[in-house]
């Protein structure tokens, strides 16, 4: 048999070579032996016989080198002449929902310039819909979440806005609800939100902790940064009326971790100030950071140079999470967690994310939605809950996102973890959810690349921290 190289990245770790193993998404430990197979086949393909017949000319038992090129074929990153022919996997006809991202409000109390709901770059289409749902929607969302849900024995909800805490009799209604129909169903459901923060009052805050559900508050950081463009109507900034209120979240609600969400913009870029104050000044469990979602033209917009100061801030946050997690402490950069845990498992992405799949959103007015991003968007609308999904529809808009329809992305070794990019960004930039987020691509790939040494240095020095994603995949 012909063998020759199959597509894989090279990084170290911890001064041991590994193999990041594509389309697959494994990650392989080289050993002495095994870099020099890859070194000859480097030079050029070769017949697995003189591969042999070379390895133990080198000085390795005919065993050895034996099983040395097994396991590299076993694993994929030798191929037989002309490669290995990868199945084309299509989106399933029939995909259970796992998490409903349920639309309490399409209005918000504050007016951030960036807000991709209500800003320049806006999908939605809210003329003639409700501002608020309504019960019936809710529990006409809350049956169909069961209803495609299938023979999942647990599921999720997911309350989102405009600004969530607008419509909080309407969330506690949905809970009650939900709740009784997950019992009789035999199912387990647990909850989850987004918040500005600014609505947060103490009976809200020990409702929240009672009920477990898990909370997230939008806020990009210190005063001076967050209120850039967070700020109310009158252009007043949010920060000195969410961080007393965050305090209290913070100290009160002790059922579930409490996460920040940042975004970054042009004048908000300083990573580690960010995330210092949220997680040591504050007290939040977690920060991430996303790149705001807009065209390139926006002032805010972060431009190239802008993303690879980003990216040096990430690698010098990341190497701190890399030394928290030598030591077995929790970080909260849930940035490298995320990544890690993806990695850990092997994921290999058709699609970006679970929107359309596992995932789907639901407006105010009942229009579902590959996910929240695309609420209210006439032109993304998925289907009623009152009737049900149109299937035609959603399989059309997972073809259109399937990495195998995604020309650019077919030679990137990042392709595992990326399948492109967030459809949302990619209608933003580009008009179209199906079209790859070039203008990310060298970024993901340092990311990538950085997490991936990062992941192996873990592994080599402490590998039973990696136990925790396995933890975050049961959960």
């Amino acid at each position: 048999m012909q063998l020759q190289l199959s597509e894989f990245h090279q990084f170290e770790a911890a001064g041991h070579p590994f193999l990041y193993l594509v389309p697959s998404g494994g990650i392989f430990a080289v050993d002495d032996l095994s870099k020099r197979a890859i070194a000859l086949l480097k030079e050029s393909p070769r017949d697995a016989k003189a591969l042999l017949d070379e390895l133990v000319a080198g000085g390795a038992s005919v065993e050895d080198a034996k099983n040395c090129i097994e396991e590299l074929v076993a694993s994929r990153a030798f191929a037989p002449e002309g490669g290995w022919k990868e199945p084309v996997d299509e989106a399933p006809a029939k995909f259970p929902l796992q998490t409903l991202v349920i639309n309490l409000t399409n209005q918000c109390n504050l007016s951030c310039q960036y807000c991709y709901e209500f800003g320049e770059d806006k999908v939605a289409t809210p003329e003639g819909k409700p501002k608020f749902m309504e019960l019936e929607t809710a529990k006409q969302s809350v049956d169909f979440l069961f209803r495609e849900a299938a023979e999942r024995k647990s599921v999720h909800i997911t309350f989102f806005g405009g600004e969530t805490l607008m419509n909080f009799p309407l969330l506690k209604q949905v809970v009650d609800y939900s709740r009784d129909e997950a019992a009789k169903r035999g199912v387990t459901i647990d909850y989850s939100l987004t918040t500005n923060g600014t609505l947060l009052r103490p009976d809200i805050i020990e409702y929240l902790t009672a009920n477990a559900i898990g909370v997230t508050v939008s806020m990009d950081g210190p005063k001076e940064m967050n209120d850039q463009l967070r700020v109310f109507a009158n252009g007043k900034g949010s920060y000195d009326i969410i961080a007393p209120k965050v305090k209290e979240l913070l100290k009160n609600h002790n059922t579930r971790p409490i996460a920040a969400r940042v975004t970054l913009t042009n004048g908000v870029k300083d990573v580690k100030k960010i995330f210092n104050h949220l997680k040591h000044e504050l007290g939040f469990h977690e920060v991430g950071f996303a790149p705001v979602t807009t065209s390139p033209n926006r002032l805010y917009a972060i431009d190239e140079n802008g993303l690879n100061g980003v990216l040096a801030e990430f690698e010098e946050l990341a190497y701190e999470y890399r030394d928290y997690a030598l030591r077995g402490e929790h970080h909260g950069f849930s940035n490298v967690s995320d990544t890690l845990s993806e990695l850990h498992q092997g994921i290999s992405k058709s699609h970006p994310c679970g929107a359309g799949l596992g995932l789907l959103g639901v407006g105010p007015s009942g229009d579902i939605s590959p996910c929240h991003r695309f609420v209210d968007s006439d032109e993304h609308k998925l289907g009623h809950v009152s009737e049900g999904m149109d299937t035609a529809k959603q399989q059309d808009f997972l073809k259109h996102g399937h990495i195998h329809a995604k020309y650019d992305c077919h030679t990137c070794w990042a392709r595992p973890v990326c399948a492109g990019g967030c459809y949302h960004e990619a209608f933003v930039r580009y008009g179209d959810t199906g079209h790859a987020n070039l203008h990310y691509c060298d970024w993901i790939r340092g990311w990538t690349d950085l997490c991936l040494r990062i992941y192996g240095e873990i592994a080599t020095h402490n590998p039973s921290f990696l136990n925790h994603f396995e933890q975050r995949k049961a959960a």
